[in-house]
């Protein structure tokens, strides 16, 4: 039995649609299909729940546009409204919701609208898979991966989730189903989040606690390259990956592979391959067990909307274990990821993501105790494997805030 997990980009129209199709065709194993949101639903839908929690008037229009997007998909499809009743009720119960009053809880109401990208991209292309002849089953993963009630970043229950999943996706009843990522419930069927591009988690998620032979991630890209092309022009495939790497470069930001996927799978010792769905005869890359030292290149990885903020007690005492308890309780309460920390005597400097909204209430709050200095829109650049050459090929025309070198890692924050 296979994983096998389309990304957005691989589902974003009636073409790329039917082109997964003749992938899974490719492969007659007992299957699980983890599908996202299609194109850039997800970026819609959060635009829908800041009108919504907002109240703004903008939510309407916002809402036909995802459904306006949605049906040209559909009609390329040739779908009838017969195949479509499932689709026509998660926008109903979507349209229901944006009517009703939010709650005073962003990250709750951001859980119960998202979602719908994932049940909505699932039931089209369910209901198209099945009139291609390629029967399969429609699974709402929300009844059976179960988390806490941590919003926008669910922690799993994965004994209960072992148990409904395992009796969920059986394989007596078929030998394909089709199910979301990204999503899950409380015990309570509150829809949770898994973090922001989390359906490769739950195709780990899936994999580990199935048994999986194998997940794989389709992709717009090769496999896994040194550098995401975007930002990069002389990009390298890295043929494989060990578990460690692979999460080491995860951690730190590279977009193609959620960071929490490694773990679920390398407790199995389940391979992950990440191969292009445009070119899907091609290898790709493998992460798996290696017990030889890989002769990589380097691996560059930005990290962007970052901020870095330096305090310093007021009273030119040294940074202490009860500085640091003080300011990362507060960092954990307000949920803000580190993701560089660098101390002399009395200057502490944290890289982070930069939060949607509260810097400035953080940024007060420090300032009740320390001096604070901050700076927004930066970068956080990762060399792993890193060399003269790189190093100046990073820096090269930008401002340096900060540098960090390990035996093998460089970190760089960057403007």
């Amino acid at each position: 039995m296979k994983i096998f997990k389309f990304g957005g980009a691989s589902v974003s129209s009636a073409d790329a649609i039917r082109n997964a199709a003749s992938i899974i065709e490719l492969f007659p194993d007992q299957k699980v299909i983890v599908i996202s949101a299609m194109g850039n639903t997800t970026n819609e839908l959060e635009d829908l729940v800041k009108s919504f929690f907002k109240r703004g008037n903008r939510t309407e229009a916002i809402y036909e546009k995802i459904k306006e997007y949605h049906a040209g998909i559909i009609a390329g499809l040739d779908l009838t409204d017969e195949d479509l009743v499932l689709v026509e009720q998660l926008f109903n119960d979507l349209k229901k919701r944006l009517q009703g009053i939010p709650s005073l809880n962003f990250d709750y109401e951001y859980d119960q609208l998202i979602c719908y990208g994932e049940l909505i991209s699932t039931a089209i292309i369910s209901a198209y898979l099945n009139k291609r002849g390629m029967t399969n089953r429609w699974i709402d993963i929300r009844q059976s991966l179960r988390t806490d009630e941590t919003h926008r970043e669910a922690v799993v229950d994965w004994k209960w989730s072992g148990m409904l999943i395992n009796n969920s996706f059986n394989f007596q009843e078929a030998d394909l189903y089709v199910t979301q990522g990204f999503i899950g419930s409380t015990n309570t069927n509150q829809t949770t989040t898994l973090g922001r591009e989390g359906s490769d988690f739950t195709a780990a998620i899936l994999g580990n606690l199935l048994n999986a032979e194998s997940v794989t991630i389709w992709k717009n890209v090769p496999g896994v390259l040194n550098a995401d092309p975007v930002d990069f022009d002389d990009t390298v495939k890295l043929e494989e990956l060990s578990y460690k790497e692979a999460i080491e470069l995860a951690y730190s930001g590279a977009k193609v592979i959620h960071p929490k996927t490694i773990k679920p799978l390398r407790n199995k010792r389940i391979p992950l391959l990440v191969r292009p769905f445009d070119a899907p005869d091609q290898a790709g890359t493998m992460i798996h067990d290696v017990d030889y030292q890989l002769d990589l290149v380097p691996v560059f990885i930005l990290k962007k909307s970052q901020a870095l903020v330096t305090i310093s007690p007021s009273d030119f005492s040294f940074i202490g274990i009860d500085q640091l308890s003080e300011v990362f309780s507060l960092f954990r309460a307000r949920r803000i990821k580190v993701n560089l920390i660098q101390q002399s005597a009395i200057d502490l400097s944290l890289c982070i993501d930069e939060p949607e909204i509260g810097l400035e209430s953080l940024i007060v709050e420090l300032r009740k105790t320390f001096e604070v200095r901050y700076n927004t829109g930066l970068i956080l650049a990762t060399i792993r494997f890193y060399n003269d050459d790189a190093l100046c090929k990073m820096k090269a025309k930008r401002q340096l805030f900060l540098e960090q070198r390990s035996r093998r890692t460089a970190r760089l924050v960057l403007k």
